[in-house]
This record gives structure tokens, C-alpha cells and sequence, in this order.
């Protein structure tokens, strides 16, 4: 009998988590990612395949933050350290990635086979967990969304995949 009972609450709870689970999806709205100690903001909807950083090609007369190709699954795709593309620290040579980035590939309805190098994952974030923040006086590329500050006090800039795949600076790798 109690066997019965606990089959049941066993079943009540999966059944509420899959309820449950949908909402949560939707919920999530970004990949938060750390460079250089920036929080920045992905949106899921623009993020494709997230990999260990894979061997990378380097390729020459290219810009520093342009670390190579690489492989991500059977395409070729350009890989940019992030972090050195902003300016926000100097740019990383292919072989000295640490092991906590991560590359992330855009995705593909973008049209580009591009991806980025990103020094860590920081997890899921909701804009309902997070409060904007007013808009800075100074001008901004245009795949620089808007501003963030979540529940410990942290802010995050969202950057749109979509829009950084058509600017002409991260397409000029050409040095």
C-alpha cells in the first residue's frame, strides 16, 4: 500500500514538472556569459551549438581577436575572441585559451558560420529576473542591446548575435 502511495506522489510530481517545465523554457530568454569579468547577455533564439574550444586553424593577415577556424560539427566556422573584439581585454592567441571558455556558434538561420570564444558560461537568465537599466548617453554599436541588472545587483549587456553577424567591423578580420 505505501508502495501504491509513493508510486502516485512520484507520479503527481513528474506530472507538474512537465506542466511546469514549458513555462520554464519560455521563461529563460538568455545565455549569460562572462569576458574579461562583463556580463553579457545572448539571446537563446540567436546562440547555437556550445563547445569546449576545439583545435583552431590559425589564419594569417588576420586581426589579433580572430583566433582561427575550427570545426563545430562538420562546418567550418570563423572563431573571435570576444572579449579582445570589445576591447575588453587583449586578445588571446588560439593556443593560450584557458579551459573554462567556451566557444559559442551562432545560429544557423543567421546565415553566418560564425562563433565566438567566451571565457565562461554563467548560466540562464530571464528578463523577469532582471531590471533595465536606463540607456547610456554614449553612442553604442548597434548589436549592443540593452542593459541589465539582476537580483545581485550584477550588470549585464545584452549583445544581439543577429546584428554582430552583419557588422562590418567583426566581418573585417582582414588586418
Amino acid at each position: 500500500m505505501a508502495r501504491r502511495e509513493a508510486l502516485r506522489a512520484l507520479q503527481a510530481r513528474l506530472a507538474e514538472r512537465l506542466r511546469a517545465a514549458p513555462a520554464q523554457a519560455q521563461a529563460a530568454g538568455w545565455l549569460a556569459v562572462e569576458c574579461a569579468g562583463q556580463g553579457l547577455l545572448f539571446p537563446l533564439a540567436s546562440a547555437g551549438e556550445i563547445v569546449a574550444p576545439p583545435a583552431m586553424q590559425p589564419v594569417p593577415h588576420t586581426r589579433r581577436w580572430f583566433l582561427g577556424v575550427a570545426n563545430l560539427r562538420g562546418r567550418l566556422h570563423g572563431v573571435v575572441d570576444l572579449a579582445g573584439f570589445l576591447g575588453l581585454r587583449a586578445p588571446l592567441a588560439a593556443d593560450g585559451v584557458p579551459e573554462t571558455s567556451r566557444v559559442i556558434a551562432f545560429n544557423p538561420v543567421h546565415g553566418s558560420h560564425a562563433a565566438v570564444l567566451v571565457d565562461r558560461l554563467a548560466g540562464l537568465r530571464s528578463p523577469g529576473s532582471m531590471q533595465a537599466l536606463p540607456e547610456p548617453a554614449a553612442p553604442r554599436p548597434a548589436f549592443a542591446g540593452a542593459c541589465w541588472r539582476d537580483a545581485g545587483g550584477r550588470s549585464w549587456q545584452e549583445i544581439d548575435l543577429s546584428a554582430l553577424a552583419t557588422n562590418a567591423q567583426f566581418l573585417g578580420i582582414a588586418n
